[in-house]
């Protein structure tokens, strides 16, 4: 069976292959975002915001 016999079928393979293309571009900006240090005044921010609540729970 040809391409033009089935262009349905063709299409569906064009379509896979575009979606694992963009899966794997995902993957790769997201460990590449995964593998960065995350910043110090976040970090900081996560510091007071775990003091606050540990703060909370001991007043409750």
């Amino acid at each position: 069976m040809s391409k033009e016999q089935n262009p349905n079928r063709e299409k569906a393979r064009a379509i896979r292959a575009r979606q694992r293309v963009i899966g794997r571009e995902l993957r790769r900006i997201y460990d590449a975002v995964a593998q960065e240090p995350v910043p110090d005044e976040f970090m900081d921010l996560l510091r007071r915001i775990d003091a606050k609540d540990e703060s909370g729970k001991k007043s409750s």
